[in-house]
């Protein structure tokens, strides 16, 4: 079982910098991917970028260049999402995963970004 716990949003005015953090915890012995998906109101769940156990990331097109996905290389078990040149169109409830065996949640952060 894997717990994921988010933290960073909140409310920033267009243009401004938000940072993510998820941490993992329980009975973990490696994790493989992990990363951060978002859900506006009304609109499906969609990929914001993801890392892998080796450092690879992925982005979607519409946050390349403004978001930068890490993880703590110590524990390998927090991945933090650094996200630069806010825009309204960022607004969303932010959610990270990790893959351990199953695919696991966050419980979501929400990220208002304002005009």
């Amino acid at each position: 079982q894997v717990q994921l716990v988010e933290s960073g949003g909140g409310l920033v005015q267009a243009g401004g910098s938000l940072r993510l953090s998820c941490a993992a915890s329980g009975s973990i012995f490696s994790i493989n991917g992990m990363g951060w998906y978002r859900q506006a109101p009304g609109k499906q769940r969609e990929l914001v970028a993801t890392i892998t156990s080796g450092g690879e990331t992925n982005y979607a097109d519409s946050v390349k260049g403004r978001f930068t996905i890490s993880r703590d290389n110590a524990k390998n078990t927090v991945v933090y999402l650094q996200m630069n040149s806010l825009k309204p169109q960022d607004t969303a409830v932010y959610y990270c995963y990790a893959v351990y065996h199953l695919l696991y949640w966050g419980q979501g952060t929400q990220v208002t970004v304002s005009s």
